[in-house]
C-alpha cells in the first residue's frame, strides 16, 4: 500500500486550493468580461435606437397638410412677458421646417395639425411645443406639462389685437343722434 506522508498532502492541498481559486478567479473574470461586453453591447443599441430616431425626426416629411400650416406660421421676434423673446424663423433648405430659438436654446420644429386651428410646431426629440393662436403665441414643455414662456406676441398679432381694441372702442362709443 501507497502511504502519502503528511507534508505531501499538504502539498497537495494546499496546491489543489490554490488551482481552484486559480480557475474560480478566471471565472470570475469570465464573467466580468461578459458584463462588460453585454453592456457595451447594450449601450451600442441605445445608442443607434437613439441615432435612428433623431434621424427620422430630422428627415420627417412634410406633406400637403403640415404644409398648409406653416403657410400659417408667422415668423420674425416675439416679444413675450418678463421682456424675454423667441424667433421662430423658416428654414429655406427644408421646406416646412422651423428653428425656434428661446434663451439659449435652439429647436427644429415641424407643424402639426389641430382640431382648433392653432399654429403648432413641435420638436418631437425634446417635447417642446410652439403654439400660436391669433392674439399671443406661447412656447410649451410638452413633457412637463408647463410654460417655458408666455404672452408671446409677433408684429401681426399685434396689430389685429389694436385692431380688434379700436373696432371694440368705437362700438361702445355712442353717437349722437340728430332730429
Amino acid at each position: 500500500m501507497n502511504r502519502i506522508s503528511a507534508p505531501t498532502l499538504t502539498l497537495a492541498l494546499v496546491l489543489g486550493l490554490a488551482g481552484g481559486a486559480q480557475a474560480q478567479s478566471g471565472t470570475a473574470t469570465k464573467k466580468s468580461k461578459a458584463t462588460t461586453e453585454a453592456s457595451a453591447s447594450r449601450q451600442m443599441l441605445s445608442d443607434q435606437a437613439k441615432g435612428l430616431a433623431l434621424a427620422a425626426d430630422t428627415t420627417e416629411t412634410i406633406d400637403a397638410n403640415r404644409l398648409g400650416v406653416a403657410a400659417r406660421v408667422l415668423t420674425g421676434r416675439a416679444d413675450c412677458e418678463f421682456n424675454l423673446s423667441v424667433d421662430v424663423n423658416p428654414l429655406p433648405d427644408k421646406p416646412g421646417y422651423f428653428q425656434v430659438r428661446f434663451k439659449n436654446a435652439s429647436y427644429l420644429m415641424v407643424p402639426e395639425e389641430t382640431t382648433t386651428g392653432a399654429v403648432k410646431l413641435l420638436e418631437r426629440r425634446s417635447g417642446v411645443i410652439w403654439l400660436q393662436i391669433p392674439t399671443k403665441s406661447m412656447l410649451l414643455d410638452g413633457r412637463e406639462g408647463r410654460r417655458l414662456v408666455d404672452a408671446c406676441t409677433l408684429a401681426e398679432q399685434r396689430a389685429a389685437v389694436n385692431a380688434a381694441d379700436a373696432a371694440a372702442d368705437s362700438m361702445a362709443t355712442p353717437t349722437a343722434v340728430k332730429n
